[in-house]
This record gives C-alpha cells, sequence and structure tokens, in this order.
C-alpha cells in the first residue's frame, strides 16, 4: 500500500509539473531499441544533492528498466569501490572524486554533470576566507573524502600549500560535523543536509558557499559516473538512465516540495525542511548549460597540482570520461 501511495503521489507531481513536458517526446525513444538489460542498480545515499537519482523511480520504468535497486556502501567500501566491483551500476559525486578513483585505477566514467555547488564552508571563531584556514584545525570524513578534495583544491587556489598549512583532523568514528559542532575543530565542509542541520542548531557561519562563490558556481560541483564496462556494454540502457535523470532534475527544479517529499517518503532523509532547502536551492537545470568536460579538467588540474592524483587532466578525461550520451541527449531534450 505504502509503495502503491508513492507512485500516485510521484505521478500526480509529474501531472502538476507537466508530465507531457517532463517525459519528453516519445518519438525519439520509440525509435530506440529497449535497453540491454531491464536491471539498473543506483548508489543510495543520504545526500539529499542526489536527488535527481533518488526521487524518480517512475522515470527509469518509463525508460524501459523493470527492476531499479538502491545499493547502500557496506563492508567498508566506498560507493566507487563498490562499483569497481560490479555491485552499483551508477552513482553521484563530487567530480575531484571521480578524478581521484580512475587516477587510482577504479574503471569508472563520468557521463554528465548533475548539479552545480552543494558545498557549504562552516567555521569557528576569527576566519573570514579559505587564507584564513592556514594553521586551523579542519575535520573531514577521510584522506579519500571529498571534503579533503575540495578544500584542499580551494587551499591551494588561495595559495596555501593544503599538505603543510591545514592541520587535518580524520574522527575515528567518521563524524567530522559532529566534531566541528562540539568547537574540537575550527572548519568544516558539508554537503545537504549537514548545512541544513548546522544552521537550525545555529552552530557556527558559513563564508562560503559554492552555489554561489566563484569559481566553483562556474562549475559542476556533482558528476553522474558509472562503471566502464557496464557503460560500454550497455549504451542504449545507458542513455535511457540518463535521460531519466535528466527529467528527474527537471522535475526537481519545477516541483521541489513533491520531490522533497519524495525523498522523504522514500526514505534517503529525514527531513523534509532540510530536504527543500535543499532542491529550492540547486540548480539542476544547468546540466544543458554546464561544461561537464571542462569540470573534470578544472577539478583534475587542481588535484594535480596539489599532488593528490598523478594523472593529468588530459589522462583523466581520456579513460574517466564519456560524453557521447550527455551530448545526444542535450540536442534531443532542448528546452
Amino acid at each position: 500500500m505504502h509503495i502503491r501511495q508513492n507512485r500516485r503521489h510521484f505521478l500526480a507531481g509529474l501531472s502538476a509539473a507537466g508530465a507531457a513536458g517532463l517525459l519528453g517526446p516519445r518519438g525519439s525513444r520509440a525509435a530506440e531499441p529497449p535497453p540491454e538489460t531491464t536491471k539498473i542498480r543506483l548508489a543510495s545515499t543520504t545526500g539529499i544533492c542526489f536527488a535527481p537519482l533518488d526521487v524518480a523511480k517512475e522515470l527509469p520504468h518509463a525508460e524501459g528498466f523493470t527492476d531499479v535497486q538502491y545499493v547502500k556502501a557496506a563492508g567498508g567500501f566506498t560507493t566507487p569501490q563498490m562499483m569497481a566491483k560490479g555491485e552499483v551500476d551508477f552513482g553521484s559525486s563530487f567530480g575531484g572524486t571521480v578524478a581521484y578513483n580512475v587516477d587510482h585505477g577504479l574503471p569508472l566514467v563520468a557521463v554528465s554533470g548533475l548539479h552545480a555547488g552543494c558545498f557549504e564552508l562552516f567555521v569557528h571563531g576569527p576566519i573570514r576566507s579559505i587564507g584564513d584556514l592556514k594553521g586551523r584545525r579542519v575535520g573531514i570524513q577521510t584522506f579519500a573524502s571529498s571534503e579533503y578534495f575540495f578544500l584542499s583544491i580551494m587551499a591551494k587556489h588561495v595559495g596555501l600549500d593544503p599538505k603543510q598549512d591545514i592541520e587535518w583532523v580524520v574522527p575515528p568514528d567518521g563524524t567530522a560535523k559532529h566534531l566541528f559542532a562540539a568547537g574540537k575543530t575550527d572548519a568544516f565542509l558539508g554537503f545537504p543536509p549537514e548545512p541544513q542541520e548546522l544552521r537550525a542548531r545555529k552552530i557556527g557561519r558559513v563564508i562560503l558557499k559554492t552555489v554561489a562563490d566563484k569559481p566553483w558556481s562556474q562549475y559542476f560541483c556533482c558528476m553522474v559516473y558509472g562503471n566502464r564496462d557496464w557503460v560500454n556494454a550497455h549504451p542504449i540502457a545507458t542513455k535511457r538512465f540518463l535521460r531519466a535523470t535528466f527529467k528527474a532534475a527537471e522535475f526537481c527544479s519545477a516541483e521541489p516540495q513533491t520531490a522533497a517529499r519524495q525523498l522523504v517518503d522514500g526514505g534517503f532523509t529525514e527531513h523534509y525542511e532540510y530536504a527543500l532547502d535543499s532542491i529550492q536551492e540547486l540548480p539542476y537545470q544547468l546540466w544543458r548549460e554546464y561544461d561537464a568536460e571542462d569540470t573534470m579538467r578544472f577539478y583534475a588540474l587542481w588535484l594535480h597540482e596539489v599532488g593528490i592524483i598523478k594523472s593529468t587532466p588530459q589522462q583523466i578525461i581520456a579513460k574517466g570520461t564519456d560524453w557521447r550520451f550527455l551530448n545526444e541527449l542535450k540536442h534531443e531534450l532542448k528546452a
């Protein structure tokens, strides 16, 4: 009963947003062969910013997928590691994280950008800028986390040596947010729902928002990526999945209230207000306008400059990206 109610709720949202517009012209799909597989496994996370991958199971169904599974990272493995093992087909993460894992030999391929800017930098005390992080304690989940990669790039961008000038603090339980909330670190880079929670609790203050502050706002933040072997073996299914993702992104922009409710009903987050705040702020529609390859080049360049990856941006793009589906769909799904 709960599943049927959620399905009716979702379809009602599609109707309100304009189902014909979201589902797009049927002629292009009718001309395509069916997907090579009707099963697809998506990474399940608690990050609200990944909403288009989480809220719209009906859209993959409309693309011919009858078995849509959400897989949580387990056993100490990260989503990229599980994807490399063939246990997850697609996910979304910070572009620098995708570049890092490609550099470390994981068979991943970025296929599109998802949205710009979801990270916010919270600080305590007199810190006013990235440069003021010199000599400060900064909490991160791990040294292979998106927060560490992004903050290292930001530090290098303003002339700091992130390996020497910042005291990185990795909590034993992986909850860097809790250390910051307790005043045990000076700065914390969070992504939804962490910024919403910290603001609600009136903890710290924000000195940088990647959705608004340049140059970060000029690039995709999170990229959609998949298992390279799966993508190569299932090009039709890949394009159909990506089309469903873009439709879901448009749905999030058109009906943020319904999308936020879907996240809560689907168990992806507990707080409707946090979900709504995030979805309303993030520019999901920019998948049409921003340059996905330029984004990967930008983050790979800075990670290379920092010394976190050995590959050049050209090498990352050559072995870790595939834009053919994105380019086709930009033409097909013109606004």
